[in-house]
């Protein structure tokens, strides 16, 4: 009989030492503090496993808890691993496809190229995919874009959105966002300017591009309009030097327009143009594009970068008085030798 009772004991305990293992696999700790887990759509519970271990403390045990729960389907995503999780909670959140959100930023992207390849950085599409989405030519036709224009459908917000959204799926985003922001508000400051939505981000990313000084930035829009409004060409440098690196590379340097480029044949010359360009020369922030919108009523058609107060602008009325703030800013940048 205690021979019996021995052997029942032993089995007990080996059957504790059992389950106190498994458990340890199970509901151990394995993530020793927050980090995030990338899951391509291409990949395989191979290749899962292959970034789990560079993640959890025991890969093996991993391997063992997914095989329990038959995890084998994967589901594709970026997922936050919370410190202290253990095997069983990481198998479960995977096998539930529940990903964590993540928010897409963007701003001061000049060319829709451009664009594709900061959103390629943050999503799991790849910048062509983007691309091709956002460049669509029944997309474009449907939606009033064109391959230039359709930059001013990006508005430089914060984005919520999962990793794996598709890249029609996220032009649909901003396409829905650009919609909402010209509410019946703003659609009526455009009409009573009588300027298209086109034409005010046109005008607005001039704007920006004058100044970066916000508190400037609506007396800047006034003297585009003032000139708007009398048919005077808008005379602005910064489309200038866009016309320029349209010709000789996006990438090339330019830090000062120079007279001869002023006879650059382009349709973003505004200086032998006398209309707003046909899209806009880099992507406004929201507050160059309502500065636009709510421009300050002045006398002012003329005005120049201050050498006095760099950034800023000194404002005049007449061509005169423009041309002795236009003479000082200059000698300012002869005598610092600020050519090309």
């Amino acid at each position: 009989m205690k021979k019996t009772y021995y052997s029942l004991g032993i089995f007990s305990l080996a059957i504790a030492i059992i389950g106190i293992y498994f458990y340890s696999i199970i509901y151990g700790t394995q993530i020793k503090h927050d980090t995030k887990i990338y899951i391509k759509s291409t990949d395989s519970l191979p290749q899962v496993l292959i970034a789990l271990d560079s993640v959890c403390n025991d890969i093996s045990d991993i391997k063992t808890v997914a095989s329990l729960k038959k995890y084998n389907h994967v589901k594709p995503g970026m997922y936050i691993l919370k410190e202290d999780m253990s095997a069983n909670s990481i198998i479960n959140l995977l096998r539930s496809g529940k990903q964590t959100p993540i928010k897409v930023t963007f701003n001061n992207q000049n060319y829709i190229e451009n664009l594709a390849g900061r959103l390629a950085q943050q999503i799991e599409a790849d910048s062509i995919s983007i691309l091709n989405s956002l460049i669509n030519s029944d997309f474009l036709k449907q939606e009033g874009f064109t391959h230039k224009t359709v930059l001013n459908m990006c508005m430089p917000y914060t984005y919520d959105c999962y990793w794996t959204i598709s890249p029609n799926q996220l032009r649909d985003k901003l396409l829905q966002a650009y919609k909402r922001f010209w509410n019946a508000n703003r659609i009526a400051k455009a009409n009573k300017l009588n300027l298209s939505q086109n034409e005010i981000i046109s005008l607005a990313s001039i704007v920006h591009k004058e100044t970066s000084y916000k508190p400037e930035r609506s007396k800047v829009a006034g003297v585009y309009l003032n000139r708007v409004r009398v048919g005077m060409p808008l005379q602005a440098d910064p489309t200038i030097i866009y016309a320029l690196k349209e010709k000789y590379g996006r990438d090339t340097v330019i830090k000062r327009v120079l007279k001869k480029d002023l006879d650059i044949n382009s349709p973003y010359n505004t200086y032998n143009n006398r209309s707003i360009p046909p899209s806009a020369i880099a992507m406004p922030d929201i507050d160059a594009i309502d500065a636009v919108l709510n421009a300050e009523r002045h006398p002012y058609y003329y005005f120049c970068a201050s050498p006095d107060k760099l950034g800023t602008h000194n404002f005049a009325k007449n061509l005169s008085q423009h041309n002795r703030n236009a003479a000082a800013y200059q000698r300012w940048l002869n005598n610092h030798r600020i050519h090309r």
